[in-house]
């Protein structure tokens, strides 16, 4: 539900919660993508529209006044960690790709992670993309 804000008035709702709330009882795994695993793990100021989860059930659109949640199937490849905090470091990685400041997206990676994180990171680092494993490496890395 959108909530009431004092200074800025209707504000939107809580995207986690919702989409959690959309996909509980699917038994389908959800993954949010690019701009917003970013966003959402404080590497980016980019704010999107349209909010991209990769799931591994049925394919959708659901309109949120005006933000758009794009549910869109994925291979089992691209659902690693799906619908935890790995996830977001996974898809934010990838969206981030080729960034001059990898080096710094990396190091605050490492800084803001939690142990529980790291270490779900450290476990599926075999299974990542072979140009993301010395960045999962390093992140998890004491």
């Amino acid at each position: 539900m959108p909530r009431s804000h004092p200074i800025v008035g209707q504000t939107a709702p809580d995207i986690m919660a919702t989409v959690r709330a959309l996909m509980d009882g699917s038994h389908a795994q959800w993954q949010f993508t690019g701009a917003y695993a970013a966003n959402a793990l404080g590497l980016s100021d980019q704010v999107p529209a349209k909010i991209i989860i990769l799931t591994d059930g049925v394919p959708r659109k659901v309109a949120l006044g005006k933000l758009t949640l794009a549910f869109r199937r994925a291979a089992p490849r691209n659902m690693l960690g799906a619908g935890r905090r790995v996830g977001l470091v996974i898809q934010a990685l990838r969206y981030l790709k080729g960034s001059p400041v990898m080096s710094r997206h990396v190091a605050r990676l490492k800084k803001d992670l939690d142990a529980g994180t790291k270490k779900d990171l450290a476990e599926i680092a075999p299974k990542l993309p072979a140009w993301m494993r010395p960045f999962a490496v390093e992140i998890t890395q004491a």
